[in-house]
């Protein structure tokens, strides 16, 4: 492998990574932002929801 290949690989894996790391945080900072500015009773619901589809008792 020379070194020119090297370069362009370790950029590419760079890159990727950038990508990976911006996305996670979008991701992050609009769970965060959706549940902060969502009503209380939604939250519950869907909480109670999620936990019937995974089979867990709840009540």
């Amino acid at each position: 492998m020379s070194t020119t290949t090297a370069t362009v690989q370790t950029a590419a894996a760079a890159s990727e990574s950038t990508r990976a790391i911006v996305i996670a945080a979008l991701l992050g900072l609009g769970l965060v932002f959706m549940t902060g500015f969502a009503p209380a009773m939604a939250l519950h619901n869907a909480a109670h929801d999620f936990r019937h589809t995974q089979n867990f008792p709840c009540h």
